[in-house]
């Protein structure tokens, strides 16, 4: 038991140490071969951040451990809103720029609705709950409409897009001069990535096992947690530093990503059953934790509050606890 959790443990830092790296070496090539900054920060390094979910859920997924995936993509988005806004609520109040309300949240919450929806087939088509094949092509469908869109959209309000400014700095800070030493930072990152993934998925299933847990709890709590850890360090110090703007833009980001891409590409390639014992709740936890979102930001001069970031984590570590001791 506490070998696998040590696995657990490694499997999550080499997907973490996969991620920066690929990144890394990602951004540096970009560069080197002329793609613009702007490109650069919507793409290679947006995408970075839910890499490690991305390596986890495709290796779950070529394993059929389905549980683990549904669990690790919306335990995710739950932690980005609950516990990751949570703490970088508490460090400084986190004010909002205006393109953040009007284009990153309402998307995250149409995408939100839209899991919510095609994972409710009971109802709908009266068969059993599962993101298919059909759900995932319309999902990678949309995202590619967003990603269009939000290109379009940063590159009309160069001056005021705080996308853009993320960009820059970010491509930045990321760049290499050497072809060579960026490709084997990129295969590098590959690697970590892929076999980062392998160790903490089958960790994981042995660790749900022994504890006699469902596999979509492990997926929800400690991968989640784990592989959210890269918005977790980006937001803490966005937030320290006062770039408030850019800590929650990264999460709401990652959320989109998450349901859209990594969850488009997973139900694409094998079918998704929410679990029967608690999924429904899962998702309507995420749902009401991204509705949540849009009032506290027009509130309060728009900016997340202290209190409002105490209350985030409250409703965090409470649900977790349930969905914990419910199983």
């Amino acid at each position: 038991m506490v070998l696998n959790l040590l696995l657990l443990l490694v499997g999550l830092s080499l997907l973490l140490g996969g991620g920066d790296l690929l990144v890394r070496g990602a951004s540096a090539l970009a560069k080197d071969f002329g793609v613009p900054p702007l490109i650069i920060g919507l793409t290679i390094v947006a995408f970075g951040t839910s890499a490690p979910e991305l390596s986890v859920n495709l290796l779950a997924i070529y394993q059929g451990n389905t549980e683990i995936s549904f669990g690790n993509i919306i335990g995710s988005n739950i932690a980005n809103i609950g516990l990751i806004l949570g703490i970088a609520a508490i460090i400084r109040p986190l004010a909002i720029e205006g393109v953040i309300i009007t284009r990153e949240i309402p998307m995250m919450v149409l995408a939100s609705l839209l899991v919510l929806i095609t994972g409710m087939d009971i109802y709908v088509r009266n068969s059993p709950n599962v993101f298919d094949r059909s759900d995932g092509l319309v999902f990678l469908l949309i995202f590619c409409v967003f990603l269009f869109y939000t290109i379009g959209d940063v590159i009309r309000r160069r001056k005021e897009d705080p996308l853009l400014q993320q960009a820059k700095e970010l491509s930045e800070k990321k760049s290499f001069k050497k072809n060579i030493y960026n490709l084997c930072l990129f295969i590098a990152g590959l690697i970590f990535l892929v076999s980062g993934g392998k160790v903490a998925v089958d960790a994981a299933v042995i660790v749900a096992e022994v504890l006699n847990v469902p596999r979509v709890i492990i997926g929800l709590t400690i991968i989640a947690i784990g592989t959210s850890l890269p918005e977790l360090v980006t937001s803490g110090i966005a937030t320290w530093k006062g770039h408030t703007d850019i800590a929650i833009g990264n999460v709401v980001g990652s959320n989109i990503f998450n349901l859209l891409l990594i969850n488009g590409l997973c139900s694409t390639l094998r079918p998704i059953p929410i679990p029967s014992s608690g999924g429904g709740q899962d998702l309507l936890m995420m749902v009401f934790l991204s509705l949540l979102l849009l009032p506290l930001c027009v509130t309060d001069k728009k900016k997340i509050v202290r209190w409002e970031g105490v209350m985030l984590l409250i409703l965090y570590f409470i649900f977790s606890g349930w969905r914990i001791y419910a199983g």
